[in-house]
Formats: C-alpha cells, structure tokens, sequence
C-alpha cells in the first residue's frame, strides 16, 4: 500500500496554516459523510498539499492547486482521486445553505446568508457586510452545541461579549422607553453552560460579525414626531466574541442557562438563583 506522505513527497509534516475555504470544505466533508471521515481531524501541510487523515477508515482528503482530491478507502490508495475544484465545492456549500459545517457548530437551521469557517479552534460567524433576515428563533448562541452521541462528562461553560452594536432605520425618544441598540445588545449578551458537550467545542472561539434586517419586526410600528422615527429598513449589527471553558459543574457556574446535549434537558435560573428544568 502506497502511502499518501510518499505521494505528497519527502516534505517534513508540519500544522498548516489553513485558510477558512479548506477548512469550510474539509469540515462539510467530514459531516456529509461521517462513515468516511471519521472523528475531527486537524488539517496538515506537505507542500503542495493541505490535507486531513482518518485513521479509523485509512482514507485522506486533500487539496493542490485549488483542488480536491481522496486516496484510500473505496478509492484505493495508488492514486489521489480527483473529486472537484474548491471554488466549485464552496459554490454547492454555500448555495445549499451547508456552509456552516463546522466541527464544533450544530448550524443545520442557520439562516440563509449566514457564513461559518473554522480554522484550528476558531470559528468565524458573519454576514459578509451584508444584513439577512432576522430568524423567528434567533438567540445569542450562534454556534450551537451539536448533539452528542454519548454521555462525555464534559461540561462546557460558554459566554458571549458584544463589542459593538448598531440599530439604523428606528430612533425612540421616550421617557422610560430603552434604547433599542441597548436592549438588542443585552438580549445576544449572556453565560449559557452545556453538559455532556461533544469534546470538539471545549475550547471554542466564536468570533461574530453579523447584521439582522428588522425591518418586518417593526412594520406595526408609526412614526410620533418627536418621540419615534422609522426610515426602512430597520437593522441590527454587532460584532463580538464567545469563548468557552471547560468546567466541573454547570449548576455551580454564573450561568443563566444549562442545555444537556445528550439527553436534550434545559434549565433555566430562575430570579432567586435556583435551576428550573423546562423539559
């Protein structure tokens, strides 16, 4: 059996440092077709390739000259099999709305217009510039905990830290009425802690950069000269970052919210510091 290193060259193996295209792309492999590219694996660099190995099942999955290619498993190991130009895969990704196949991210409901990359443990959350929609059911957690298999042991705490919000298209100036940009930025703020997380999330950074449309979500309300003004479309922006770290008990932690990602259970803290389960 040839191996993939012998193929690529006498090169030293070293940690690439991979751009988010080739790591969007390894990342919708591996969860497109888990029987495959089995566990997460970390992307490495023989010049010219950039590549991830699967033990569990032999196979490889590379790119050279902005290609893609597999050796090993059903496609046996004599010659790296062309699969299809990065640029084409990264088209499908995105027009299918499976951009964001991110090891460490559930992001099968993500909105269109929505972007997800992940380089090493860093993940990328934005909207290119562009503002989408806002979703019926968006929250703060933008890279949501996928659902584990098992019963890890591990508890995750994760917190987010808004940097800089804006609220264009809608002024209020009511006494006793809150600034919206303010009340926005309160509501994506916030310490959340999930049990039993899958191993790939302990240690990720979110960083978020992303712009809502609001604009349907505020349709009923009127102009009050002097007291609100609406000029469509009403949007919401913000930048910011979620970090998380492990942790030995979610209910010993600040947080304001415990999700179990193998039995699916909740908690909410309730005003006098107590957990109440809501399912």
């Amino acid at each position: 059996m040839l191996s993939f290193c012998l193929l690529l060259g006498n090169s030293s193996l070293v940690l690439a440092d991979t751009n988010s295209d080739i790591e969007t792309i390894f990342n919708w492999a591996e969860n497109h077709y888990p029987e495959l590219f089995v566990d997460h694996q970390v992307t490495q660099s023989v010049e010219p390739w950039r590549f991830r190995y699967y033990p569990a099942t032999d196979i490889y999955v590379g790119m050279k000259d902005n290609e893609i290619f597999v050796l090993g498993g059903p496609w046996g190991h004599e010659h790296p099999t062309f699969i299809e130009t990065t640029a084409s895969l990264l088209s499908h990704i995105s027009t299918t709305g499976e951009n964001g196949s991110i090891a460490g991210c559930n992001t099968t409901d993500v909105p269109a217009g929505m972007v997800f990359s992940q380089n090493g443990d860093v993940v990328q959350v934005t909207t290119n510039g562009q503002c989408i929609a806002l979703p019926d059911d968006a929250n703060s957690n933008l890279c949501a905990v996928p659902s584990s298999p098992a019963r890890t042991g591990i508890s995750v705490l994760g917190s987010n830290r808004m940097t800089s919000s804006e609220i264009k298209g809608i002024s209020i100036d009511m006494p006793g009425m809150p600034n919206p940009a303010g009340a926005l930025q309160d509501s994506f703020a916030g310490t959340y802690c999930t049990m039993n997380a899958p191993e790939q999330t302990a240690n990720l950074i979110v960083n978020m950069d992303v712009c809502y449309d609001m604009t349907t979500q505020f349709e009923s309300f009127q102009d009050i000269p002097g007291m609100i003004t609406i000029n469509p479309p009403v949007t919401f922006s913000f930048a910011g970052t979620a970090t998380s770290q492990v942790v030995g008990d979610c209910f010993a932690t600040n947080a304001t919210a415990i999700f179990d990602a193998f039995t699916e259970e909740s908690w909410f803290r309730q005003a006098d510091g107590s957990f109440a389960q809501i399912r």
